[in-house]
């Protein structure tokens, strides 16, 4: 798998898991599709949980159990939403490979359908009778993001398994093992940081410790930040230190000076500063008012309204917030 061959791959394809043993989460699902499998009683599936939680490696990694190598191409039709899968697709190519039978091969066929949540609501429609019809020939496999997208109709001819986002337990061992494949150094703190940064997604996290190893050679914490554009800990610390302390045309000149320097985003300051606002010990009366003002701030900025008005608003509501609190000793 790390080949000769799979040298110029980027690691989330180099390492994804080819078989049900390899994947390093939700072991309940994964023996519960197993004994499915083991007892040739697969039903419809309708995988949905966020981004790289392991639903597409899961299900491939079911077909490759499922059939030899060379029959893979007959036996399973995959269809991506980079594919187009208007009606047409389900009444053209779908519900003919369901239909046909193999002579040959005993077992059903499998229809994997990526995006699924990407399926127009025609399409989701026409799906629903081809389903029903050729059940006893063929499998089908919905993958989703968003649960809400897929209709009614489609889910309760499925069983559903949701994929959560993995947890650090998970994808450290995970990590480690790519670290130590490809002799990359990583600092404690850089593992954290990939950790922290990814958010349960593990095809992230191998993305960002590919990207990070590439530009600065060392893993550490701030290279990690600095390869993903994400304000570092201790410039929030600093953003806040000087909207709580400094004037507020002295902490808008030091914000915006950082932002251009460090080429930050307010979306992702704003982010990090909420966590912050959680950890100060603020009267729980101020805490309030100044969510309130930093949840209206985000919402204006997702309009796409100023930054700079933006930013001048976020200073505002902090000088505002430090008066109350010395109103209030």
């Amino acid at each position: 798998m790390a080949g000769p061959c799979g040298r110029n791959l980027p690691w989330v394809e180099k390492y994804r898991p080819r078989a049900l043993s390899e994947l390093v989460s939700h072991r309940d699902i994964l023996s519960t599709i197993q004994r499915f499998i083991s007892e040739d009683r697969l039903p419809h599936l309708l995988l949905y949980g966020p981004p790289g939680t392991g639903k597409t490696s899961t299900i491939l990694a079911c077909a490759r159990q499922l059939y030899r190598e060379r029959e893979f191409s007959s036996m399973v039709l995959e269809l991506n939403a980079s594919d187009d899968r208007g009606i047409d697709i389900v009444r053209g190519p779908i519900l003919s490979f369901a239909s046909t039978r193999t002579i040959f091969k005993k077992g059903f066929k499998l229809v994997i359908l990526d995006e699924a949540d990407a399926m127009t609501q025609d399409a989701q429609n026409a799906l629903r009778r081809v389903i029903e019809k050729f059940t006893e020939n063929t499998r089908f496999c919905l993958i989703c993001n968003y649960l809400s997208k897929i209709i009614p109709a489609l889910q309760s001819r499925c069983t559903r398994f949701r994929f959560g986002p993995l947890t650090p337990e998970l994808m450290v061992p995970r990590l480690q093992h790519v670290i130590q494949e490809e002799g990359v150094d990583v600092s404690e703190d850089g593992m954290k940081a990939l950790v922290t940064l990814s958010s349960g997604d593990m095809r992230r996290a191998l993305n960002i410790l590919q990207s990070t190893s590439m530009a600065f050679g060392k893993v550490t914490e701030e290279n990690v930040y600095t390869c993903t554009g994400h304000p570092l800990k201790a410039d929030i610390a600093n953003i806040l230190d000087w909207m709580l302390n400094q004037k507020f045309s002295t902490a808008y000149r030091k914000i915006m000076e950082l932002k251009t320097l460090k080429g930050l985003a307010l979306q992702d300051i704003l982010t990090e500063i909420h966590l912050f606002v959680h950890r100060v010990d603020f009267p729980p009366s101020v805490r309030i008012q100044l969510l309130i003002k930093m949840a209206d701030i985000e919402y204006r900025l997702a309009a796409g309204t100023s930054e700079k008005v933006q930013l001048s608003s976020l200073i505002a509501a902090f000088q505002v917030t430090r008066d109350l609190i010395v109103a209030e000793a």
